[in-house]
């Protein structure tokens, strides 16, 4: 099966969008924020930051970021470390059975959970049970990404 790319990371190219190309494997690609308005922000999110080291994304405190990812990572989440949390393969919903993943100040990509369900049970020890995860590649930029991969546009 051939695989193309398409490159998320402007909101333009949302989850709305169905592709489909006959034996095609279309992958989302490319480094993205999930942010929430800061008027959301409560106790329960300051408990996660509190007792979790959690840090959810909220307005006015969106993380830079300076590399590009395929496929596609959506970031909800920091630590006290300089790590981000984040969605891989589409954007955040914690209700789907997407992998949660954790990425180090090193670009160093580790699997927290399999689903948003299983990571929101496991935020008590959630540091202890990483695991190398290898499904992420990491690139400088999506310019990077292009050499070797083939995208499409819409």
């Amino acid at each position: 099966m051939n695989k193309v790319y398409l490159d998320v990371t402007k909101r333009e190219n949302c989850p709305a969008i169905c592709i489909g190309i006959k034996d095609t494997e279309v992958i989302k690609s490319g480094i993205t924020v999930y942010h929430m308005d800061l008027n959301d922000k409560n106790e329960t999110y300051q408990q996660y930051a509190d007792d979790y080291d959690i840090h959810f994304i909220f307005d006015g405190y969106i993380p830079k970021l300076s590399f590009y990812t395929v496929p596609q990572v959506d970031v909800f989440a920091t630590d006290s470390e300089g790590g981000l949390i984040g969605t891989v393969g589409s954007f955040t919903d914690l209700q789907s059975d997407l992998p949660i993943c954790y990425i180090n100040k090193n670009k160093e990509c580790f699997l927290i959970a399999n689903s948003g369900k299983e990571f929101l049970e496991r935020t008590e020890n959630w540091k202890n049970n990483l695991k190398p995860y290898n499904e992420v590649v990491f690139y400088e930029s999506k310019l990077e990404a292009e050499k070797e991969l083939r995208f499409i546009n819409i």
